[in-house]
């Protein structure tokens, strides 16, 4: 699996105080440049010398896109790429050189190479392909997206621009406005190949683009008349071309909708916002026989889902007929009929979690958005092993297949185009009315048969959230800003209160972040701001995470407002204002509760400032590195405090070999430690240790499987240097290298979710830590040795810790929640030859989602590098 409305320029941040000789530039207004699809980033974050109680004025930061202009067809220069641009809108794309290793090439398939010389082709075909590039993936492949549909004026751009903002903002009106019902095109969107391996959807695309470009038929023309087909050729050129699952940063971007840790997932973000498809297909493999969403129970409980479900099931009815209506069979091709899992499966394959893209669409407007599993296996072993006759066999029933079903959907967006329409109007209209969610029902969702209770999901909106105002000494400032801008970039609408006001039977200060709920994009509001569910009695396995909450996992304090009308006096805010902060005189103190905090100290460290650790474990920075201090505040929003505490030992620059995921390795390098990956292999392969101050393990590096030298070899840097370890990897190595005392249990492994903890008043790993965290294949820690430390537990209030997301107990009635209740899920101690060692039975760093915990791996690091 897997608009934005009209937007104010941002005004630019001017410091109200600069430092003496310390020139802070202040960014331009970001612009769309030419060929290329505008995006937004990270503005200045800095304050100097402000009190908490200041009001800053000066507005909020603005970004600039600096992106090499593309050129148009003819050599001249193009439009700037505006929303009111008329089409067709050509770039000429840059050919980057043949790759004769693309793993394309094997299965008869376009390698990536190839495809910007076929865009380039395709749009000199006539006047109704579009190339635009949308971004640019981690390995720095450009994104191609197409977009098909009969030619449109400056003018005639406009006038959808100007309706598309109209379904979105004003949507009762837009229900009753003549002219979007008469002319407004349906958006429809394709994603292809967000798994690298999983190919063909690209090329069936391809062909699409091809035949609608020269089509002369009156059915092609009409379909080109009333909608925009946009097609993201390759979601994820570098695994395309690796032909891997996940991208160069080693991330399923199919699991990163609700973090957009990743390039590509913000470029299709800005798609689903900018476009507002009502219809989307993402495009994967291999489920044999062909499977077509919409899925099993459970569903996500913010969608308007009797809306999702009636277009979603209509439409993939019409998509099995046409796969299954191409001949293929079992006994002839190997081709199983279509499978379509809301109807045909129990549970198994959810649409639960917006981390997904077909799951994340619907709350940019979805109508209708589905995965599509083509059948016929051609990765993995089934690409090293098979002839090469066989997999060009097999892509090619697949390319056909995929075509099919993109072809389907399209005759659905078209024969349906007045209630696609519709529905998508009506689901912002509910938002922006605070209007009740329609419980799925046969008699609500006429035409889909077999809908039960247990097929319903609803959830009770709140008000509002709060995020309070962070003064320049407040923990959550940065995280605060943070989310505030992931939920702007969300398109979620957020205001800043302009005095202090009272809500929900609470005070909050000026400056205070209010997120009204009466809004069109409510759904994905509650989704990244909510603590979510515990479904555990709902089904009995998950296909992936069933919790998250930016609200619990982010840093900031989050409050939710659960009734009464939302009055502030405020303004809507299109970043959020800065939080850095530099006291003007004395020692500087800065906390290491937040990753931006992290890579402060280590932007320091690095640049050889010498920082010491207070008590406490925040960081205490000589007055005279105030220079540079300003510059990070700047950069990173962070806050340097003015303080008279004294450490109690240096930092030191602290490089880490990991043997990690790829979302933890991301993390630890976002807080800007010096990383070398390490594994098994590595070590087998001969490794120097003299360069590594610390060892951090969670998965990938087993001491059994050691050869005798690289054995020695680690055992030697584990009788001076520390640990960290994580999850049973880590507790595995700990036992083996007899470090300390801790005997690991390993809870439900199929267990994930939002925990609460509760952590130790003093220490330097988890002091002062947020009250929840997320846990993975959860374990907690007993039997503890003399001296070994419980710096977190688990929650016992209630007798379970699970706030939300699927923690069962075993088959055999163990390793669920209720045993997890009070135990330790992080220890630390000191191991006889004198190293430290922090372990961990939560998942801080998962997919470098929680933000929030990072800094707990953080201060284990420091702690255990000495």
């Amino acid at each position: 699996m897997g608009s934005s409305r009209h937007r104010i320029p941002r005004p630019v941040l001017v410091p109200l105080a600069a430092l003496a000789g310390a020139a802070l530039l202040a960014p331009v207004t970001a612009a769309a440049q030419p060929g290329r699809l505008g995006g937004h980033g990270d503005g200045p974050q800095y304050r100097e010398g402000i009190s908490a109680g200041q009001e800053l004025r000066s507005g909020e930061a603005a970004t600039a896109s600096a992106a090499p202009a593309a050129r148009a067809l003819d050599g001249s220069a193009p439009e700037l790429l505006r929303g009111d641009a008329g089409y067709p809108r050509r770039t000429t794309l840059t050919v980057p050189p043949a790759n004769p290793a693309d793993k394309s090439i094997k299965l008869g398939l376009a390698p990536y190479h190839s495809l910007a010389p076929q865009l380039n082709a395709l749009q000199k075909l006539g006047d109704r392909v579009s190339v635009e590039v949308a971004g640019e993936s981690a390995g720095g492949h450009e994104l191609y997206l197409v977009t098909v549909t009969a030619p449109e004026s400056a003018q005639q751009a406009r006038e959808q621009e100007r309706m598309r903002e109209r379904i979105e903002n004003e949507p009762a009106a837009a229900a009753t406005d003549s002219r979007i019902k008469a002319a407004y095109k349906t958006p429809v969107f394709i994603n292809n190949n967000i798994h690298g391996n999983e190919w063909e959807g690209t090329d069936a695309s391809l062909k699409l683009i091809g035949e609608l470009a020269k089509a002369n038929d009156a059915r092609t023309k009409k379909l080109l008349a009333q909608n925009r087909i946009y097609i993201n050729v390759t979601a994820n050129p570098d695994g395309r071309i690796a032909g891997t699952r996940p991208n160069a940063n080693g991330f399923d971007i199919n699991r990163d909708f609700i973090t957009a840790t990743q390039p590509e997932t913000r470029a299709i973000r800005r798609i689903a916002i900018d476009k507002q498809p009502a219809v989307m297909l993402d495009m994967h493999g291999y489920v044999n026989g062909t499977l077509i969403e919409p899925t099993t129970p459970p569903h996500g409980e913010n969608y308007e889902y009797d809306l999702f479900l009636k277009n979603s099931y209509a439409n993939a009815l019409g998509m099995e007929a046409a796969v299954n209506g191409l001949g293929y069979t079992p006994a002839k091709d190997g081709v199983e009929p279509a499978i379509i899992p809301f109807r045909d499966q129990q549970e198994g394959w959810d649409d639960w979690p917006p981390i997904f893209t077909p799951q994340y669409m619907p709350f940019q407007g979805a109508v209708a958005a589905h995965t599509i599993e083509i059948p016929l296996q051609v990765n993995n072993e089934e690409y090293d092993t098979q002839p090469v006759a066989e997999l060009r066999r097999r892509s090619a029933v697949n390319t056909d297949i995929a075509g099919a079903a993109v072809k389907a959907a399209l005759n659905y967006t078209a024969t349906h185009r007045s209630t696609v329409i519709a529905d998508q109007i009506e689901t912002f209209r509910r938002g922006a009315a605070g209007a009740e969610q329609v419980p799925v029902s046969e008699e609500s969702v006429p035409g889909v048969p077999g809908i039960g209770p247990e097929d319903v999901y609803t959830t009770d909106f709140p008000s509002a959230y709060v995020i309070p105002a962070g003064g320049s000494g407040q923990r959550s400032a940065v995280a605060a800003a943070r989310l505030v801008d992931h939920l702007l970039a969300n398109d979620v609408r957020v205001e800043r209160a302009l005095r202090g006001f009272r809500l929900g039977g609470k005070n909050y200060p000026a400056g205070s972040y209010v997120v009204d709920m009466k809004q069109p994009k409510r759904g994905l509001a509650n989704v990244i701001l909510a603590e979510g569910r515990d479904i555990s009695a709902d089904v009995s396995a998950m296909y992936d995470i069933s919790g998250w909450s930016l609200g619990l996992l982010w840093g900031a304090s989050v409050d939710k407002v659960t009734s009464g009308k939302v009055d502030v006096p405020g303004r809507t805010v299109h970043a959020a204002s800065a939080t850095g902060y530099v006291a003007p005189r004395g020692d500087l103190r800065l906390r290491l509760d937040d990753p931006k905090e992290v890579r402060a100290l280590n932007s320091l460290l690095a640049d050889g400032v010498k920082v010491s650790r207070a008590a406490d474990g925040t960081a205490i920075v000589p007055g005279a590195a105030r220079r540079p201090a300003a510059r990070l505040a700047d950069r990173l929003g962070v806050a340097f405090n003015a303080t008279g505490a004294k450490g109690v030992a240096p930092f030191a620059r602290t490089r880490v070999a990991a043997a990690v995921s790829p979302g933890e390795l991301f993390a630890l390098r976002e807080m800007g430690f010096e990383v070398t990956a390490v594994s098994t292999d590595v070590l087998n392969a001969g490794f120097d240790w003299k360069g590594v101050d610390t060892l951090y393990v969670s998965a990938d590096l087993e001491r059994g499987k050691l050869k005798p030298a690289a054995k020695a070899g680690l055992d030697a840097f584990l009788r001076t240097h520390g640990l960290v370890g994580l999850g049973g990897d880590g507790a595995r190595l700990n036992a083996d290298a007899g470090l300390i005392a801790a005997k690991a249990v390993q809870g439900n492994g199929d267990a994930n979710g939002v925990v609460k903890v509760d952590s130790a008043a003093a220490g330097p790993v988890a002091a002062g830590a947020p009250a929840h965290t997320f846990v993975f294949s959860p374990m907690w820690f007993t039997e503890l040795g003399k001296g070994v430390r419980v710096d977190q537990s688990y929650g016992k209030t209630g007798g379970s810790p699970l706030v939300s997301g699927h923690w069962r107990a075993g088959e055999d009635g163990k390793g669920g929640p209720k045993d997890a209740a009070g135990q330790a899920s992080v220890v630390s101690g000191t191991s006889a030859q004198g190293a430290e060692v922090v372990l961990f039975g939560t998942q801080p760093l998962f997919r470098a989602h929680p933000k929030g915990v990072f800094a707990q791996v953080a201060r284990a690091l420091f702690v255990t590098a000495g």
